[in-house]
């Protein structure tokens, strides 16, 4: 093993160009899925829920928690994949943080189509029955 002599000291290498690449695309990416899928969804579907006066539920509580994990999980890989001196380390870093965040993505779809499906199953009884009541 070569002894690398500079600023830090003899026995630290220097990060290659590869980490600095992998870690750079990897705060790109996320934050093009951030900004360019995450918010714009999640403001849709406040939208929805706020014009069909609560038929499509929004659970604030549980979107809040998964994303405040995911954004805590993707910072933790990110820097993760910053700090490492071997690239294949820092790559699998970044595509497990991408990954993760187009995961943080999909979750409020999946939530409200499940809350929604539940919700239409509440429903439907209650419309057969009023027009049970209307027609006989």
């Amino acid at each position: 093993m070569t002894a690398w002599v500079g600023r830090r000291g003899p026995s630290r290498r220097p990060r290659p160009r590869g980490v600095w690449v992998a870690s750079g695309t990897g705060i790109v990416l996320v934050l093009v899925v951030a900004l360019g899928a995450y918010l714009p969804l999640v403001g849709f579907l406040g939208g929805v829920t706020a014009t069909t006066a609560g038929l499509v539920p929004f659970p604030v509580v549980r979107i809040t928690l998964v994303t405040l994990l995911g954004v805590v999980v993707v910072v933790a890989l990110l820097l993760l994949a910053l700090t490492r001196r071997h690239t294949a380390t820092s790559v699998v870093a970044v595509v497990v943080a991408v990954l993760v965040s187009l995961a943080v993505t999909a979750y409020p779809v999946v939530t409200i189509a499940v809350a929604s499906a539940d919700r239409a199953g509440d429903v439907w009884p209650v419309v057969t029955e009023l027009w049970q009541r209307f027609t006989g």
